[in-house]
């Protein structure tokens, strides 16, 4: 919160961005990775990356796409440098659940009344990557965040 604010002050004033870290830079390459993999892999059509909600900026999507099937899908990118010992359930906490469902149900109601008749998931991309610099991608479908008859 504190490292947001500073980043707006500074922005407000008119300073230079700061360099991207090298974690901010593996991040931003594994949802290229995952963005391409869930495009040319499962078919799904990107409408969105990095979709921040206008009520709140920090509230964030790291991609929104259309399954084949039609169901909207929200999807939540963790990148690791090994294989990790979790599961797609496990790699987004609680407090980023919180974070997920607050900004779809903003992007929802920004679609106005047509989002009624959607059917939407969350899906969780993690992203394995290797020590040869490969990008591995493990996709895990439907997890569970939203009430029971909200999500298919």
């Amino acid at each position: 919160m504190i490292s947001w604010l500073k980043q707006q002050w500074a922005r407000l004033r008119g300073a230079a961005t700061p360099a991207r870290t090298e974690k901010q830079k593996h991040g931003a390459a594994g949802e290229s990775a995952a963005a391409r993999f869930l495009a040319n892999e499962r078919g799904m059509t990107i409408l969105a990356r990095n979709w921040r909600s206008p009520r709140d900026r920090r509230d964030e999507i790291d991609i929104i796409c259309r399954a084949r099937e039609g169901a909207l899908v929200f999807v939540e990118v963790k990148t690791y440098q090994t294989a990790r010992l979790l599961n797609g359930y496990e790699a987004v906490n609680t407090r980023k659940k919180t974070v997920l469902k607050r900004a779809a149900g903003t992007y929802l109601r920004t679609l106005g009344p047509r989002w009624r008749d959607l059917s939407y998931r969350l899906d969780v991309v993690v992203v394995e990557r290797t020590d040869d610099g490969r990008l591995i991608p493990h996709h895990f479908e439907n997890v569970p965040l939203f009430s029971k008859g909200r999500h298919i």
